[in-house]
């Protein structure tokens, strides 16, 4: 199996921490977004979509989009319940990860990251920090309940949201307030066969 990816990249790492604590032997092929490697005839012939992470199968299927990757390595396994209620929850706080989170959290952390803060996305920068806080109060609360976000085992709800909300503070947003989140990016990094970002 061939993983296409870029550990420094939080939806790269979601596929990475699904591997690795489930102990899946793979190849992982270092793609540079900066360098336009996701732009090349050879990686468009892999995901026609030109972003990563993209998985190559034992028997040479694809599959791109991070949060379905994790559904499918997860399918079986403890990281997705089989009642069909926690599962469905699982799903609602991977689909409020794409759409209420990443948006806000990658996006800002690109811009001041990996573009060091262009005057010309100033406007945008700030404009992403109330939509960003706002998501990490509704975990902040739901971390309040339960030591994972659906219950109290790791699913891959945890996951696909850890990837991006542990390095927050790359985007202007400090964790300090919540300490529900704090507490639960430990206990993940505290994990069996953790695998973290590059420094």
């Amino acid at each position: 199996m061939l993983v296409y990816g870029d550990m420094k990249s939080g939806n790269c790492l979601k596929v990475k921490l699904i591997l690795s604590f489930l102990e899946i032997k793979h190849d992982w092929l270092h793609v540079d977004i900066l360098k336009g490697e996701t732009k090349t005839t050879e990686f468009l012939a892999v995901n026609p979509n030109g972003k990563i992470p993209a998985v190559v199968l034992d028997d040479g299927r694809v599959l791109s989009e991070s949060n379905a990757i994790l559904g499918y390595f997860a399918e079986g396994t403890s990281y997705l319940p089989t009642d069909n209620f926690l599962k469905a929850k699982v799903y609602e706080w991977l689909f409020f990860e794409q759409y209420s989170h990443e948006p806000f959290i990658a996006v800002a952390r690109f811009i001041q990251k990996y573009q060091g803060m262009p005057e010309e996305r100033l406007d945008e920068y700030h404009s992403l920090q109330a939509g960003g806080h706002k998501a990490l109060k509704l975990m902040d609360q739901q971390l309040g309940k339960s030591a994972f976000i659906v219950g109290d085992t790791m699913t891959i709800a945890d996951i696909s949201l850890y990837a991006y909300t542990h390095v927050a503070h790359e985007g202007g947003f400090s964790l300090e307030s919540y300490p529900n989140i704090l507490r639960w990016i430990n206990a993940i990094a505290d994990s069996e066969h953790y695998v973290g970002m590059p420094d």
